[in-house]
């Protein structure tokens, strides 16, 4: 029988935003230019109001110091803890912006918090891509998979690409565990379910995690790990833990939980591709403060 053809190895180059935990990443084709980035920042001072650039551009001086060729500006979800710098990036570099279909679940359920009126698209229309599970698409001449993984949010993706998984918060790094799941729409089973199919990939396959908080004990941040660590270290779901014990663990952590910082300035802007809310009529761009909504 003939060996099956190894997985090509994309080249992945991280950028950790302290202020929010988030790790963005450049995926390079390893015998091209083409890049894809994913989940990208744009910062944000909550007491003040303002944005900055400065993580984007961090992003930006990297691909065009390497003369990278922007495909694809990536969304694993709609964040509830950091705004999306997809159109400036998309301004700057190029690229198509894509989301889950499932988006759509989220437009609706948020759009409803927020009151945002008919004016509000709620068909994934702000994106260019929607993505079901199973789909694929092209970097270069590297193949990525979608794979729909819900719990965390209904509209979880996980990029499959090469050798390398991109995660965004279903799992994170093996000794703290999984992501939340007390969002509107979240759900422990599911993502217990999610997590399997992620489980199921190679052992040698690559994890890159979304964020990062230093589990007690360790000094650095990290981001990379593989599925085989995972299978047998994960402090949720390793040693192959059973599903009811996993959500009883889950729930419980949820429970005592505050929402994210910026939870309610990132669902209005991501749920609109990283897009303001429209000007009022005096030019000025007005984010929401629902009261008793979450």
């Amino acid at each position: 029988m003939t060996a099956a053809m190894p997985l090509p190895s994309p080249k992945v180059t991280a950028f950790f935003d302290e202020a929010t935990n988030t790790v963005s990443y450049v995926v390079q084709d390893p015998d091209g230019s083409a890049c894809a980035i994913v989940d990208s920042v744009l910062d944000f001072d909550y007491s003040s109001g303002r944005t900055d650039t400065r993580s984007a551009d961090e992003v930006i001086a990297f691909v065009e110091k390497n003369k990278l060729q922007v495909q694809w500006i990536l969304e694993s979800h709609v964040h509830a803890d950091h705004l999306s710098a997809a159109p400036y990036l998309q301004e700057r570099l190029g690229g198509k912006i894509g989301i889950g279909a499932k988006i759509t679940t989220v437009q609706d359920t948020f759009g409803k918090v927020f009151n945002e009126g008919t004016e509000f698209e709620r068909d994934g229309s702000q994106f260019d891509a929607l993505f079901s599970d199973g789909d694929s698409f092209h970097i270069g001449q590297m193949r990525a998979d979608v794979m729909h993984t819900p719990g965390h949010t209904p509209a979880c993706l996980t990029y499959v690409i090469g050798d390398a998984a991109f995660v965004g918060d279903t799992l994170f790094m093996p000794d703290f565990g999984t992501a939340r799941c007390d969002f509107p729409g979240g759900s422990a089973h599911d993502l217990y379910n999610s997590i399997q199919r992620i489980l199921s990939l190679p052992d040698q396959t690559r994890i890159f995690v979304g964020h990062d908080y230093k589990a007690p004990g360790r000094e650095e941040f990290a981001w990379e790990t593989t599925v085989g660590a995972q299978k047998a270290k994960n402090v949720h779901v390793g040693g192959g833990a059973a599903e009811e014990d996993f959500v009883s663990l889950r729930e419980a952590r949820d429970a005592k939980l505050d929402m994210p910082k910026l939870i309610l300035p990132s669902l209005q802007v991501n749920m609109r591709a990283g897009n303001m809310p429209e000007p009022d009529e005096s030019g000025t761009v007005m984010l929401k403060l629902p009261i008793n909504k979450l």
